[in-house]
């Protein structure tokens, strides 16, 4: 048996704020199965660079930094040199240096080993921008999570409030479409939806519901095996 079948693999891949995050983890708990969060190791290259004072269209600095990244996660938590780091990551900061990052060649080859080092028995969710296209071309489950940019703004000035920080959404807005289409138009591995993947449109769903239907779709998928 190959690995698709030994150690099956659902990609998530969608725009910014989608909800992807949350649907990806919520499944690999339901299903018992490791989850790649592939979206932190491209902020931590990013928080990496601010703090090192690297720029971010600087491809070779930022791709050895992406080599070296000392960066784990544990029980939840992400670390950067032994440094707590998981709200430090989610900063608007980081989220556009991510995307200009993750437009950089060098830097996605440097990261791809180490994102499919991820995949371990008896199962991987793996969520971003290209795990089914490039990462997980094998993956058992492709699916293409997205919502209206509005919808994802909302979402995004909601958590930011929720955690005390300030927000615009009109900001938001401007800088989530701002984002995908720099994400779609990228050189390597764009933002887009696979042939073969599931279109999952969130706008009107619950977290609840967005769950059950990649949880639907896997079991269809090993139905046919």
């Amino acid at each position: 048996m190959n690995d698709s079948v030994l150690t099956p693999v659902i990609a998530i891949d969608g725009p910014s704020a989608s909800g992807k995050g949350t649907v990806a983890a919520r499944v690999a708990q339901a299903l018992g199965f490791h989850y790649l969060d592939s979206g932190a190791l491209y902020r931590l290259t990013a928080l990496a660079a601010l703090r090192a004072g690297v720029a971010m269209d600087d491809e070779a600095r930022v791709a050895t930094l992406a080599r070296q990244l000392p960066a784990c996660f544990d029980a939840g938590e992400i670390l950067l040199d032994g440094e707590p780091v998981t709200e430090a990551i989610r900063t608007e900061e980081c989220s556009v240096g991510s995307s200009r990052v993750a437009a950089l060649p060098a830097v996605r080859a440097a990261l791809l080993d180490r994102q499919r080092a991820y995949r371990q028995k008896p199962g991987l969710v793996a969520d971003g921008r290209d795990m089914g296209s490039v990462v997980f071309p094998d993956a058992l489950l492709k699916v293409y999570l997205t919502a209206t940019a509005e919808e994802r703004a909302n979402r995004r000035h909601k958590q930011l409030i929720e955690k005390g920080m300030s927000a615009n959404i009109s900001t938001l807005l401007q800088d989530l479409q701002e984002r995908d289409a720099r994400d779609a138009a990228r050189s390597v591995a764009p933002l887009q939806k696979s042939a073969d993947a599931e279109l999952l449109d969130t706008t009107q769903l619950s977290i609840e519901q967005a769950v059950q239907a990649v949880l639907d779709w896997y079991q269809v998928r090993l139905a046919a095996l």
